[in-house]
């Protein structure tokens, strides 16, 4: 009977269990585990390393396997002291496992390659267990944690002791739903958590993202997967998120105005709500840039963007994005999407990879779009705004929801009477109407950002006034809202439908300017050739209020 010493690297991959089961050592071998393997496992165990739990799961199968006379174990070696363990990233540990191993005349089975070559200069016989030819086919997932998802699911939320929860519907429009309600026992978490980590070390296309003290961060195929123990949460807890669907640019509300902007612009920053469906957005953005023959990159601290294998994702480098980022421009990619901008070395790296000349498209979490840029300053001069972001798109229940652009001028700032006030203002508009929407300027040592037409607030009936009093304010003013767009040699008023066909006076504020009829789709549409649309214009880029009554 042989006889066969393991090392941590066949305990903490599982390869040991494949190799009895496949029957590579022989009938009935006889398995020898160090103490220092033992020491080894428990230390990772005890600092709640998701890798020293699954460890331990395979410590107990081997013991299993030896009640079930399948192999024959036998625990070996003194434990390491804590001199040999503060002395571990020298390899001393891995010399006492190899001269555990010399002693009991057993070969030694590991999956380091430095282990292993070490131990054949030692003059030990080496078993070098690795993943068996070439990488698995991706076969369909088969978890329990699946059997928590249906077609509607976001997110799965499980907790011990508590009923297992899942976050159902669309991007803006979903609801949290109990999935049964008979609560989550420690066992069956337990198993779900180390079936997970089985999975995404012998999964080809899939990872450990992080793993920290009480933390693991998993992307197993599709599914972005978090574990938390104590002492980060108060209990183990597991949650999964996936993408509901893949979409292409085209599934959005973009016009050939704004593609045409798209391809041009080179400072995106693509801003949001949590769950808003960002991310979905940036990965067709991504994968749009790769059909246009572009070099497309992405950063992600965690790498969960749904995009073509074409596309590399990078992640930090030994722990830094700073890291990567060196690395990155090296490579020279065209377009990168960085997923996400949040610290403040985050933004620092977007910054200089815009001015090296990358195209970028940042992922920012913010309520509005304008609170994306807000999280810029004061982190990167206001002067270099405009070569840094050029473009913000809001994504709001899935789909765009607002694009601004961004470019710098020197002018009196609104609301400033006095012209020896001039000075650089940087100038948000709204990309489709080109009305302007905030300034951003330096007033002493203050940053502002002044808003020039503040959205009016929305009468609601069953707030703050009654339905009566809201009634008589409605029919008082006797006025007819309207939108104003601006193309590129004409201005087009729009009414709500049911004005359509009617004889109309146009006002800005109080003061008339002329007399005109409304279309069957309820539009005047004016020449800027002629003095009223360029009247209009002039009153429009004043933020004046233009409204209508009927003639």
């Amino acid at each position: 009977m042989s006889k066969f010493a393991c090392d941590t690297s066949v305990i903490f991959n599982g390869l040991i269990l494949e190799l009895i089961e496949d029957g590579e050592l022989g009938e009935s071998p006889e398995i020898l585990i160090s103490n220092i393997v033992i020491a080894e496992i428990e230390y990772r165990t005890n600092i709640q390393k998701e890798i020293g739990f699954y460890g331990l799961k395979v410590l107990k199968s081997l013991r299993k396997l030896d009640s079930e006379n399948i192999i024959k174990l036998k625990i070996i070696g003194k434990r390491p002291t804590r001199e040999e363990i503060k002395m571990a990233p020298g390899g001393e540990l891995d010399a006492l496992i190899r001269e555990s191993a010399l002693k009991n005349d057993a070969i030694l089975i590991t999956a380091d390659r430095i282990q292993g070559d070490v131990g054949i200069f030692e003059g030990l016989e080496v078993m070098h267990a690795k993943e068996k030819g070439i990488p698995k086919p991706k076969e369909p997932l088969s978890l329990k944690l699946l059997d928590y998802f249906d077609d509607t699911t976001m997110s799965v939320h499980l907790k011990k002791d508590i009923p297992p929860y899942a976050k159902k519907g669309s991007p803006g429009n979903w609801h949290l739903e109990k999935i049964i309600d008979e609560p989550l026992n420690s066992n069956l978490i337990e198993d779900i958590t180390f079936e997970i980590i089985e999975k995404v070390r012998e999964d080809d296309h899939s990872f450990i993202e992080i793993e920290k003290k009480g933390a693991v961060v998993a992307q197993l195929r599709e599914f972005r997967i978090v574990i938390t123990r104590p002492p980060f949460s108060n209990d183990i807890e597991i949650t999964a998120v996936r993408p509901l669907v893949n979409l292409k640019l085209s599934d959005y509300s973009i016009d050939d105005k704004l593609s045409n902007r798209i391809q041009k612009a080179e400072g995106i920053l693509v801003c949001g709500s949590p769950g808003a469906g960002k991310s979905t957005f940036c990965a067709a953005l991504a994968n749009y840039y790769l059909s246009q023959n572009k070099v497309v990159k992405t950063l992600e601290s965690v790498r969960d963007l749904q995009v073509k294998p074409e596309i590399t994702q990078y992640t930090k480098l030994e722990g830094s994005l700073e890291n990567s980022a060196d690395i990155l421009l090296l490579v020279r990619p065209d377009f990168t999407i960085f997923d996400e901008v949040r610290t403040t070395k985050d933004f620092e790296i977007y910054a200089d990879f815009r001015l090296s000349g990358v195209g970028m498209v940042g992922v920012v979490h913010s309520s509005s779009a304008i609170d994306a840029i807000q999280r810029f300053i004061g982190r990167i001069e206001l002067g270099m705004l405009p070569s840094i972001i050029d473009t913000i798109i809001f994504i709001e229940g899935g789909d765009i929801s607002a694009v601004l652009v961004i470019k710098m001028t020197v002018k009196v700032p609104s609301g400033f009477r006095d012209k020896d006030l001039a000075r650089p203002v940087v100038e948000v508009r709204d990309y489709k109407t080109r009305q302007l929407e905030f300034e951003v300027y330096s007033f002493g040592q203050d940053i502002v950002i002044n808003p020039i037409r503040p959205k009016k607030p929305k009468y609601k009936p069953d707030q703050n006034r009654g339905l009566q009093s809201y009634r008589k304010s409605k029919f008082k003013e006797e006025r007819i809202n309207l939108d104003i767009e601006v193309k590129k040699d004409r201005v087009i008023l729009k009414a709500a439908p049911k004005y359509s066909s009617q004889n109309v006076v146009v006002f800005s504020d109080h003061e008339e300017i002329f007399t005109g009829s409304l279309s069957r789709k309820s539009e005047i549409n004016l020449s800027l050739n002629n003095k009223e649309g360029r009247k209009i214009l002039k009153e429009f880029d004043r933020n004046k209020d233009i409204y209508a009554k009927i003639k």
